[in-house]
């Protein structure tokens, strides 16, 4: 009697997928790519750039063709090529904080946030490299953009009163202070999104907080101006770069606490309400 035996032959094993663990540079590496793969990233910071540039120019040459004429604006009389050169800042904020917003309230606009929040279910390391991302690639843009208009502004204006170079006294300071304004423009932008998550709620926030409050504000008796208005975000920001300052506003370093006291506290509301509420 003989038996027979039959081997089944066991497939091998499947290879063991490696195990990923979220950390803060993958998280990093995440926000960077999705940054700079949307359309409105290149568009807007190329238009951040173009204001910066050209409206500092566009003062330069309004500034020398009044000295030419001699018939110069009263708003250009006191003008230096500092401040000609910086004149863009007011449209580059508008254009970084907006591309901020999108950052962060575009991902709730479209559905994207419930698929970062599944992969990084701690959620605020999400906030901080948004911010973190953005905020470095704002402040590289603006600085640039300053730097820039100054060097080309301060040939325009040669030989006017208006007339400075790198090395005169605050010059770099003020080039690096807005800069550093407009970077943290972006973080508020990024933070008010991801608070508000809509998109037009974002940036009317931000409007209104950098543009019509302290026009607001000048309505209110000249005691509770003095009072208020050297602490509102646009002004503390403003006194970051201005060349020179009065008893009325602050100085560069108050102005830059000012600045980050504000752009923590956006960033606060962003966290609180990001763990506190579903996506």
């Amino acid at each position: 009697m003989s038996t027979l035996t039959t081997t089944v032959e066991t497939p091998p094993a499947a290879p063991a997928r490696p195990a990923y663990r979220v950390t803060g540079r993958r998280v990093l590496a995440s926000e960077w790519a999705k940054l700079w793969s949307l359309r409105s990233t290149w568009i807007t910071l190329g238009l951040g750039l173009l204001f910066l540039v050209a409206f500092g120019l566009i003062a330069a040459n309004h500034y020398k063709s009044g000295i030419g004429s001699g018939h110069q604006d009263r708003d250009f009389a006191t003008a230096t090529a500092v401040s000609l050169s910086l004149f863009g800042t007011n449209f580059a904020q508008l254009a970084l904080g907006v591309l901020g917003v999108l950052v962060t309230a575009g991902e709730y606009s479209t559905g994207m946030i419930r698929s970062t929040v599944a992969a990084v279910p701690r959620r605020l390391p999400v906030l901080w490299s948004k911010a973190t991302v953005y905020g470095l690639v704002a402040l590289l843009v603006a600085t640039l953009g300053v730097f820039v208009a100054f060097l080309f502004g301060s040939q325009i204006v040669s030989g006017t009163p208006a007339a400075m170079g790198l090395s005169h006294a605050g010059v770099v300071r003020s080039l690096l202070g807005a800069g550093l304004y407009l970077g943290l423009v972006g973080v508020i932008g990024t933070a008010l999104g991801a608070l508000l998550r809509s998109v037009a709620g974002g940036i009317s926030v931000l409007v209104a907080s950098l543009m019509l409050i302290p026009g607001l504000i000048s309505l209110l008796p000249s005691s509770w101006q003095d009072n208020i208005s050297p602490y509102l975000p646009s002004n503390a920001g403003e006194s970051m770069f201005a060349l020179t300052h009065d008893s009325t506003t602050l100085s560069p370093g108050a102005g830059l606490l000012v600045f980050l006291g504000w752009t923590a506290l956006a960033l606060a509301g962003a966290a609180y309400r990001l763990v506190r509420s579903d996506v």
